[in-house]
């Protein structure tokens, strides 16, 4: 049995594409919570929920992923009883040339698999991208707080993680981390010396339109006000959001052109995925 869980807070343009392809790649079900969606991502999944197995939580609390996503790992373990979990974010597509369920054996409890971000091409639907970073650029932290001829989707991106989910203490760090009962010394000793699971890819499109940019943003703001913890492209957004150049980071930073792109793939730190988009259309 292989389980999903997905936290999502207004993911409408991208929720039912995620769900799709998933189920198709060999989900067997979703644990999927909704906090305080202001858009159709409810309505959605619950349409949704007529043609595949979904479990749907609200959460009307301050977001909280560490605890969420762990809540939803012993909520998807009680109900469906996963040989294997993957924790998952709304614009990740988790991709392996055979079923997702195949796919993922092994005797370890915790699986670390590398993320790759999609750029966003101009004159382009984010899932009609064919460009992802491959050998993604360095950015000081400061430098991606106050640069302004730097992008964001070209630096490098922590991995994520599958679970086995007996023994589970707790999933950190954006899904990046989790930690297992059974894996406790390994994990401290070790960590920074894990091995990819190199069977599996995560495509990530964390860029897919200004409105959506532009909400996600809003949203940052407030629990940036609120005190939570934040990288420093999210502060850095949000900085820009409160001047006013929000569009215009969008447009100069975010969105590629043909002749940029060409540019980037010379020197190898975009590569073309021309097989992506059978699998996400």
């Amino acid at each position: 049995m292989l389980t999903m869980t997905i936290l999502v807070k207004n993911e409408a343009d991208i929720i039912e594409k995620n769900i799709r392809y998933h189920a198709k790649a060999g989900i067997d079900n979703f644990v999927v919570m909704d906090n305080n969606s202001t858009d159709e991502t409810r309505e959605i999944l619950e349409e949704l929920k007529k043609e595949f197995e979904i479990t749907i939580i609200d959460e009307k609390g301050i977001y909280n992923q560490a605890k969420w996503m762990t809540k939803l790992t012993y909520i998807a373990r009680k109900k469906y009883n996963p040989t294997w979990l993957i924790p998952n974010d709304a614009d990740e597509f988790w991709y392996s040339e055979k079923s997702l369920k195949d796919t993922i054996n092994s005797k370890k409890r915790v699986l670390t698999v590398d993320r790759f971000n999609f750029l966003l091409q101009e004159n382009k639907k984010w899932y009609e991208s064919e460009v992802r970073v491959e050998n993604p650029v360095f950015y000081r932290k400061n430098t991606q707080l106050s640069a302004e001829k730097i992008s964001i989707v070209l630096t490098k991106i922590s991995p994520k993680v599958i679970i086995n989910p007996k023994g589970l203490l707790w999933i950190r760090g954006g899904n990046h981390k989790a930690l297992n009962i059974f894996d406790f010394r390994d994990y401290f000793k070790h960590y920074d010396k894990i091995k990819r699971f190199e069977k599996v890819k995560v495509f990530h499109f964390p860029i897919r339109s200004f409105e959506q940019f532009k909400k996600n943003i809003e949203n940052r703001k407030k629990l940036l006000e609120n005190g939570a913890k934040m990288g420093p492209h999210y502060k850095r957004w949000v900085k820009l959001l409160n001047e006013g150049k929000l569009e215009e980071e969008f447009y100069n930073n975010l969105v590629f052109k043909d002749e940029e792109i060409k540019i980037l793939e010379k020197y190898g730190i975009v590569v073309k995925e021309n097989n992506v988009l059978q699998h996400i259309n």
